[in-house]
């Protein structure tokens, strides 16, 4: 008798699931512990697990596909054995399945300055053509298709190199890079006018862009953070000079050693991770959460940080990151990154944490807040360290680096005064960092 293989529940919040891939067709033999199709979660993008054993006798939807969970999406059975009938459960949302390709531009007869946002018109000599083509269907990821259509890159064109031939990011990266080098080579023969040059600005367009699962998680978890818990906010500047100095003495030391010799560079967001977790070792009153009747304060700092992908935002969670060193807290936090830029993360890497810091220093962002991440008495905002005029100890008017630091906190759990001593015992940390490494 056929066994029915379900859409799997794979995070807390997840109600339904994409279907982005198949990895296993109709009448492929498959055994217990193949994974068969891979799945857009909110929050990621996972394999499903088979746990029969015999032939793929029927796939229920389509690549694109939105299935609830608990939704049929394949059955397994015997060789010729007929597929038992299910009430259609999956519900077409993704733009692939429902609208045409965009129309390709057109082409000049002389190369223009390759713009980042223009459209892009693959060169022949560039690509093979397609073995990603089923029919008249192009195989490519949600985000390959997503980035095809804002770059007008006919996928046709591309040969994937992805399962089955499938197109996947890292291909339509190739292509950027091999339309550069061909323009760059037209260029050196052929020059171009002022005026065709302002023809390729692109300019603003309206787009109806569907929202993915992971969006539509974030809407709804920070909506609810947002309403229901009251945040406060408090902002502290720190003299940034004392953690530069040291992340350069350590990076100096060992960047160029090989990794089996204990070789590692450091960010700093691996050190403001480090200092935060050690801060609340000092006033572990900020390390609690709201739980209805109770206020519940953890033994350990499970601490979630900020990771910008793609499609969305991700909190990957360093356990236990009071007990890890600093060359722990950079290993783990590399590690749990690349999985998040891949959409690798399981659900319970980014999951259960206990306190957030989010860090925008990167982007020269010199101040801001974050929404609490639900149930986190707090999250922390780390801004960029900036150069300015300060007036030193000898009230001396000198070149300083300043860095600001706010924190949103939930004023159910914690008031402002546990907020204000959690921001002056990191203050302590970050302007005397060597306390961090003992």
């Amino acid at each position: 008798m056929a066994t029915l293989i379900e859409m799997p529940k794979l995070s807390d919040t997840m109600t339904v699931g994409t279907l982005v891939n198949w990895l296993k067709k109709e009448g492929d033999p498959v055994a217990n512990g193949d994974m068969i199709a891979e799945v857009e979660t909110d929050k990621a993008t996972m394999e499903v697990e088979c746990f029969e054993d015999g032939v793929l006798i029927k796939q229920y939807c389509k690549e694109g596909e939105e299935v609830p969970v608990g939704g049929a999406i394949a059955a397994i059975g015997e060789a010729g054995e007929a597929a038992p009938a299910v009430e259609a459960a999956a519900e077409n949302t993704s733009s692939e399945a429902s609208t045409p390709e965009p129309a390709q531009p057109e082409t000049t007869s002389a190369p223009t300055e390759p713009v980042v946002e223009a459209p892009v018109s693959v060169p022949a000599e560039v690509v093979a053509t397609a073995s990603s083509t089923s029919g008249d269907r192009v195989k490519a990821s949600p985000l390959a298709r997503k980035i095809a259509e804002s770059k007008g890159i006919d996928l046709s064109q591309i040969k994937g190199s992805g399962p089955n031939g499938r197109i996947v990011k890292a291909d339509l990266e190739a292509i950027k890079e091999a339309v550069s080098n061909s323009v760059q080579a037209s260029e050196a023969k052929v020059s171009t006018s002022p005026a065709t040059a302002i023809e390729s600005i692109p300019t603003l367009e309206a787009l109806d862009i569907p929202v993915s699962n992971m969006r539509k998680s974030i809407a709804g978890a920070l909506v609810a953070s947002k309403t229901q818990a009251p945040h406060f906010y408090l902002q502290i500047e720190v003299d940034g000079a004392p953690l530069a100095n040291l992340r350069k003495e350590l990076n100096q030391r060992l960047a160029d050693l090989p990794k089996e010799h204990g070789g590692i560079k450091f960010s700093v967001n691996d050190l403001t991770l480090k200092a935060s977790a050690e801060a609340i070792k000092r006033v572990p009153a900020i390390n609690r959460s709201w739980e209805g009747n109770t206020i519940k304060q953890h033994p350990n700092v499970d601490l979630a940080f900020g990771v910008a992908i793609d499609d969305g935002l991700v909190t990957p969670v360093i356990r236990a990151a009071e007990n890890k060193s600093l060359r722990q807290v950079s290993n783990e936090a590399k590690s749990l990154i690349k999985k998040a830029r891949e959409k690798k993360l399981a659900p319970n890497e980014m999951s259960g944490s206990t306190f957030t810091v989010t860090n925008l220093g990167m982007f020269g962002i010199s101040d801001f807040y974050g929404i609490i991440n639900p149930n986190n008495a707090a999250i922390l905002s780390i801004g960029a360290t900036i150069k300015r005029p300060i007036v030193n100890d000898k009230d001396e008017i000198v070149i300083g680096q300043t860095m600001k630091i706010g924190l949103s906190g939930d004023h159910r759990v914690i008031d402002g005064a546990v907020g204000a001593q959690y921001l002056l015992a990191l203050k302590e940390i970050l302007e005397t960092p060597s306390l961090m490494l003992v």
